[in-house]
């Protein structure tokens, strides 16, 4: 096990914000469609890096309508896309870049399967049509998202030193309940020091509260977790949850941004107070969470059918 943290740091993806708001929310269409552009004003106002896909709802829509305000806010994008071929990939730039009425993206988030992630993983022509995307200027940098069920493609890629010069980093859920990496992929991230880029900062909420929150916060595997990091959260002597969350996230010097989701003026302000000045958290508290996400990522995570987590 990789107990190491504070490895020597890369130069890629340093200018992200530490903390980056998450849109998902903004999608959801219980919430009165311009109580969410409200949000996102809001959230536009504090000058952070967004997180968004069209995948998630309206929230393209609610974004559009907040970026006419004054498009001189827009702000840098991490863009999930998605395909099996990179036609499809390439489809799927058009249906973000449209909808908000922006020339590129700035960071897509390759979410990529079937004949791409394996030709990803074996070397192939897909790093010579990700570089002609980025020179046409549809998409500056790129990131791979990773899953405990597509973490083979990233490893044999990256030991076949492939993403090297086009991939500037991965992206996936890490926070004291989720690391969704292999623990094979993990240890070479970590070894190599490449970066990354955290999802979903606070695992559906506070620890005493996962079955009161939105989204899959109500699943059993999380509520056992919670159980277990619950008296590793008290030890810290940390009040805040989402602090201890993102300090958590970036205990890790590899780590550049955790990205964090609501519809909440209140929750945005404690990811925003929480990243202002962020100091690791104590070796022994990483130490021992990280022992659990290794056992949690053998004994379940690895074998886990795709999207059932």
């Amino acid at each position: 096990m990789n107990q190491q943290c504070f490895s020597e740091k890369s130069v890629l993806l340093t200018d992200i914000t530490p903390y980056v708001y998450g849109t998902t929310r903004l999608g959801d269409e219980k919430i009165p469609f311009e109580e969410r552009v409200e949000m996102a004003k809001a959230a536009l106002d504090t000058g952070v890096w967004f997180h968004t896909s069209h995948w998630y709802g309206d929230a393209l829509q609610v974004l559009r309508k907040a970026f006419d305000i004054d498009r001189n806010k827009i702000p840098n994008l991490i863009v999930k896309l998605g395909g099996e071929t990179i036609e499809e990939l390439k489809a799927d730039i058009r249906k973000n870049i449209d909808p908000l009425g922006i020339e590129k993206i700035e960071l897509g988030q390759l979410c990529i399967g079937g004949k791409l992630a394996e030709d990803f993983a074996n070397g192939g022509n897909c790093f010579k049509e990700f570089q002609k995307i980025r020179e046409e200027g549809l998409v500056n940098r790129f990131v791979m998202e990773v899953f405990p069920w597509t973490s083979e493609a990233p490893l044999k890629a990256l030991k076949g030193g492939y993403p090297e010069g086009i991939v500037d980093g991965y992206i996936f859920y890490l926070n004291p309940l989720q690391r969704f990496a292999s623990n094979e992929l993990w240890d070479m991230l970590s070894e190599r020091s490449e970066p990354i880029i955290a999802m979903r900062t606070v695992a559906g909420g506070p620890v005493h509260k996962l079955s009161d929150v939105p989204g899959f916060a109500w699943k059993e595997y999380l509520q056992k977790r919670a159980a277990e990091v619950a008296p590793v959260f008290e030890r810290s002597g940390i009040k805040s949850w989402t602090e201890f969350c993102v300090r958590f996230a970036h205990s890790f010097s590899q780590v550049r941004a955790t990205v964090g989701s609501t519809s909440n003026a209140e929750n945005l302000n404690e990811f925003l107070l929480a990243a202002e000045s962020i100091e690791p958290l104590p070796y022994d508290i990483v130490h021992d969470i990280v022992k659990l996400q290794y056992r949690w990522s053998d004994e379940m995570d690895i074998h886990a059918e795709p999207w059932s987590m």
